[in-house]
């Protein structure tokens, strides 16, 4: 089993913090999708796609992944710099 371990990004759509603290450990694909033709859907046999493990810390994380021998690829928690400006800087 392979999976990857990130923080969740912050959504675009506004400018809240929820669950941005939270780590999650996702599996990746195994199988390919198959189109179903009268449906017009995708899907594939592989269940643990659907799975979205969340954690309170990228230790707890990886220690689940390590406890259920599964094979994770950490990626580095992004740094959020914050861009101070005016709105008088928009008529410089």
């Amino acid at each position: 089993m392979a999976a990857r371990i990130y923080q969740r990004p912050l959504s675009a759509m506004s400018s809240g913090k929820a669950h941005a603290d939270e780590w999650l450990l996702e599996f990746d694909a195994s199988d390919r999708k198959v189109h179903d033709p009268m449906t017009g859907w995708t899907g594939s046999s592989d269940t643990r796609e659907q799975l979205l493990l969340r954690f309170d810390t990228k230790s707890d994380a990886v220690a689940y992944a390590e406890r259920m021998g599964i094979d994770a690829v950490i990626e580095p928690a992004r740094v959020h710099r914050l861009k101070l400006q005016a709105y008088a800087d928009n008529f410089r």
